[in-house]
């Protein structure tokens, strides 16, 4: 078993919060490719289930998160229930996560470069 010296406790956490957020970015621009397609089904995951689960789960096991169908939408007559309104929100919000983990993770490595200096100037 091999450990990084700059990880620090948070950074498999961050790792596997932007592998989410990435995957679930994944679903929601296909939703979006799909908004047209007659009978396509709006897919998601469960974010904060799965996100309990990865700060659970030994993290050098691989993160599996499942897509579902998401219940509870209204079905156009085409069979199609895709939301542009409900895509759009959880596509900047899944944006914003993502830049808002990526300048924790830039706060890991400041952090850790100022310990570095600091020691060389001892």
């Amino acid at each position: 078993m091999s450990y990084s010296l700059i990880d620090t406790p948070s950074i498999p956490f961050y790792e596997r919060f932007l592998d989410l957020a990435t995957y679930r970015q994944t679903l929601l621009t296909a939703n979006l490719a799909n908004i047209d397609t007659p009978g396509y089904q709006t897919r998601d995951v469960a974010f904060q289930s799965e996100m309990a689960y990865a700060s659970l789960a030994d993290y050098r096991e691989p993160l599996r998160p499942f897509a579902r169908s998401v219940q509870g939408l209204m079905v156009r007559p085409d069979g199609n229930n895709v939301s542009l309104d409900r895509e759009s929100l959880l596509l900047a919000q899944t944006q914003l996560q993502y830049k808002t983990a990526i300048e924790l993770i830039h706060s890991e490595f400041r952090a850790i470069h100022g310990a570095i200096n600091d020691g060389a100037e001892s």
